[in-house]
């Protein structure tokens, strides 16, 4: 099992640190947002499930030739009290840290989700008593606010979208529509359980500077994802200049260079530790959009995500 443990190791560092980086980089995924995010999001599970595989296979080594002989082995053990001839502290700190890990992911999952709950629903019930809503459109609610704000609050029922009589003002009926119509998309898209499960995982591991770029990378993907879709009720000029417009406002009154600015979208989960330029780069794509990937390029990307979920299940069944 040694040489496994080492393979999953292996597969944890390459996804850890140079794929993340190389996709990072990368100039495809504006061409096609949808099919590098499920390539994040494969990342990322796989990784996780490559570091815990690594750490629990290296910790059953002394208790059998095999992972499920050596967790039987461990039951029985544990039971009864005694460990096993060749076991070392190694074998034990493995162990543990890999309960740990995945204790501490799985736990910090369920934190995220429910401690966003908890604030959607307060949000969404402090608009419904200080907004009104918009003429025509019930499920948009207006509050009464200088600053052009524009966002989403998901809810099982009825959700919302809210915008500020600073963004009514600033904008013209066109641009007004092209930013309702991308904050309707993540709605339908329910982007905010993408973007909770990764401030999920770099709330888990702040000190990991890979989560960080993955939760502003993925934070830009849902975005351009939304615009693809706001952009089919609007030109692309219109999002464009509605994006820009209220971007700019962002920056006029942020508190220094390095404050984050507001966008058309204020409820994405944008990590604040390396505040990330949301406004730009789709500023850019819609101005002159860029290739989109092939249907085989396409089909690639995603076959190898896929590939990747199915690696340590593999490598865990061929030990």
């Amino acid at each position: 099992m040694l040489t496994t443990a080492l393979c999953l190791g292996l597969l944890a560092i390459v996804l850890a640190w140079p794929v993340p980086v190389l996709l990072a980089r990368a100039a495809w995924p504006a061409g096609s947002p949808g099919v590098a995010l499920v390539l994040w999001q494969s990342i990322a599970l796989a990784g996780g499930l490559a570091m815990i595989g690594a750490l629990f296979v290296y910790g059953l080594i002394p208790f059998g030739a095999n992972p499920v002989s050596g967790i039987r082995s461990l039951a029985d053990h544990l039971v009864t009290g005694s460990i096993p001839a060749g076991t070392s502290l190694d074998h034990v700190l493995a162990l543990c840290g890999a309960l740990l890990l995945g204790g501490h992911l799985v736990l910090n999952l369920v934190v995220t989700i429910v401690h966003a709950e908890r604030q959607q629903r307060r949000h969404l019930n402090l608009v419904r008593l200080l907004s009104e809503p918009l003429e025509g459109r019930p499920s948009t609610r207006v509050i009464d606010h200088a600053a052009p704000v524009a966002y989403c609050l998901p809810s099982v029922t009825h959700s919302a979208t809210v915008l500020s009589r600073g963004l009514l003002s600033l904008l013209d009926a066109g641009q007004v529509l092209a930013v309702v119509a991308h904050e309707e998309a993540h709605l339908a898209q329910r982007h905010h359980l993408v973007l909770v499960a990764f401030k999920s995982w770099h709330n888990a591991l702040p000190w990991f500077p890979i989560a960080n770029r993955a939760e502003n990378a993925v934070a830009l993907l849902v975005e351009m994802l939304a615009d693809d879709q706001a952009r089919r009720a609007v030109g692309d000029h219109t999002l464009a200049a509605a994006i820009a417009l209220v971007g700019s406002a962002g920056l006029d009154r942020a508190q220094g260079p390095h404050s984050p600015t507001e966008t058309a979208d204020a409820a994405a989960f944008v990590s604040r530790d390396r505040p990330v330029d949301l406004v730009t780069p789709r500023v850019r794509r819609l101005l002159t959009p860029p290739p989109r990937l092939s249907a085989a390029a396409s089909v690639a990307v995603i076959g190898s995500a896929a590939a990747l979920l199915v690696l340590p299940a593999l490598l865990l069944a061929q030990a």
